[in-house]
């Protein structure tokens, strides 16, 4: 496991970034070998992913998955697939395909419904052809993918069936669908299934061939690849359709007032029923564990302090809002049982424990020897007069340290908003060297001692977002907006490209020597 092998160092990144020269417009599950080729040329140890769940076919973010179990055919990389070779390959496309495949490869951004749409109108085909002559003369193949729908039943079965019946219903919510299937009627079901076998074996298709590709790419990328785990789960969603009782129909989770918001947040996702889930043993978290640990070395756990209580905002107004479980003993004793569902797993786990977090929580995460969240920016002593900068020197040892996150604007973004009073208040930090101006724009060598500095944080692992490893002015996502440009940026050069480069090559050299002298080593 990593955690045998001290003082690591990594990459965060989505998938959807990663897009190479032959990749349909997206990032690839075959395009992960050859980014981490280059982070280990880097001298990192490993990749972080955002979510790789199957979205909602309206949806850009991967955090608003409709399942907790499935991987999203958006990730597979068609021309690999045996039968849409069989069928020709892309040398087979119709002019018009041909073309929009040509524009969408050289897009600065994802086209998620033009991506979508073209992958599926050929995966459609290739199943059909699978279906018609491998399934028909049941070839080894066939009897693969058979015995992989037996092999991963236990939630490919609910799964399929939800997400045909999903497409018949126009993508309409469950709750939207007639009353007999939205509440799982036996007869209903048996109907909807008999008419639907044959776009429920596509479904299951889609999902074999995809955890074959996931599964060979993460083999070749030879680094750890840490999964993540997003803190809740659609009310859409296969996983509360077929749990009903487990989760509260009549709620939201969301957070209460703070800081930030005068009158907090709802976040439109159902809040777990925690006696009914502990009266099975906590089946659900132990299929979810155990389907993350077969797809990643590693999970991110998000929102952490969401398995120790959730902050429950009844639908109505005749109940106030509360919190789940109501005290803090209850709620110390369920997350630990909780979070050690995942350490049991085998995977190493890290947890995001950003933001208001009440103590008992990183008491509990400290006995379990769970590492948090340290973003550089944010550390600071907030109970001392001037609240002072910490020097990453002076990080807890078991955390994991980094440059900023998904949901933040990048360092160069960040550097120039500070005020000159407070850069110099980070050039001071032991951690910078003390060889920058006061005045220095975000170049490469502000940009280098930056990412020096954190390299030799105390914090047993430490993670860059991507864009900030070359200093990019570009960020995943805003939160609390909806724009084109969230979780759509692809990186300017195609990935299967990087170590032919030699600016990028070099660039690899250096933070490889950096890592090394910061005793962070593969």
């Amino acid at each position: 496991m990593m955690s045998q092998a001290p003082r690591q160092s990594g990459i965060g990144v989505a998938l959807f970034s990663l897009a190479s020269s032959r990749s349909w417009g997206i990032g690839e599950f075959a395009d992960l070998p050859a980014f981490a080729s280059w982070c280990q040329a880097a001298g990192q140890r490993f990749v972080q992913l955002l979510p790789l769940h199957e979205i909602s076919p309206s949806e850009t973010s991967p955090y608003s998955s409709m399942t907790a179990m499935a991987l999203d055919p958006l990730y597979i990389h068609v021309p690999d697939v045996q039968d849409f070779a069989a069928l020709g390959g892309e040398a087979a496309l119709p002019d018009e395909d041909r073309a929009l495949l040509g524009a969408l490869r050289v897009e600065a951004r994802v086209r998620y419904a033009d991506v979508r749409a073209l992958k599926l109108r050929w995966l459609a085909r290739a199943y059909a052809r699978f279906r018609d002559v491998e399934m028909v003369h049941g070839t080894p193949r066939a009897q693969a993918f058979q015995a992989y729908s037996q092999r991963e039943g236990w939630w490919l079965d609910s799964y399929t069936t939800f997400r045909v019946i999903h497409a018949a219903e126009q993508e309409r919510a469950w709750w939207d669908w007639p009353s007999s299937l939205a509440y799982a009627d036996p007869e209903a079901l048996r109907q909807a299934v008999a008419a639907l076998a044959d776009e429920r074996q596509y479904r299951a298709y889609l999902q074999w061939i995809a955890e074959a590709q996931w599964q060979a790419a993460r083999v070749a990328a030879a680094v750890y690849v840490f999964g993540d785990l997003p803190f809740m789960v659609s009310g859409d969603s296969p996983d509360v359709w077929a749990r009903k009782d487990e989760f509260m129909l009549d709620a939201t989770v969301g957070v209460p007032p703070d800081a930030f918001s005068d009158t907090g947040q709802d976040w439109g996702l159902p809040p777990w029923r925690w006696d009914v889930m502990e009266a099975t043993g906590f089946h659900w978290m132990r299929a979810r564990a155990r389907r993350t640990a077969a797809l990643f070395d590693g999970v991110r756990i998000d929102h952490l302090v969401g398995l120790y209580r959730i902050y429950v905002r009844p639908t109505d107004d005749a109940r106030p809002n509360f919190f789940s479980p109501p005290d803090q003993s209850s709620a110390s004793l369920l997350g630990a049982k909780l979070l050690g569902i995942y350490l049991e797993s085998g995977m190493t786990v890290v947890a995001e424990d950003l933001g208001t977090v009440p103590d008992f929580v990183r008491s509990s995460m400290a006995q379990l020897g769970v590492p948090g969240f340290k973003v550089m920016r944010w550390e600071r002593s907030w109970q001392e007069p001037g609240q002072p900068l910490i020097d990453p020197g002076a990080y807890p040892e078991m955390s994991v340290a980094l440059s900023g996150t998904h949901d933040t604007e990048s360092l160069a973004q960040w550097w120039r908003q500070l005020p000159a009073a407070e850069r110099a208040v980070w050039l001071a930090l032991p951690a910078m060297g003390g060889a920058l101006a006061v005045d220095a724009p975000f170049a490469p060598d502000v940009r280098d001692a930056l990412l020096r500095a954190l390299l030799g944080a105390a914090s047993l692992y430490v993670m860059f977002p991507l864009q900030d490893v070359f200093g990019w002015d570009v960020r995943i996502n805003t939160p609390a907006t909806v724009t084109e440009a969230n979780w759509t940026w692809r990186a300017p050069v195609f990935v299967d490209r990087w170590r032919e480069s030699p600016e990028w090559t070099a660039h690899a050299k250096l933070l490889a020597a950096w890592s090394a002298a910061a005793g962070r080593r593969l």
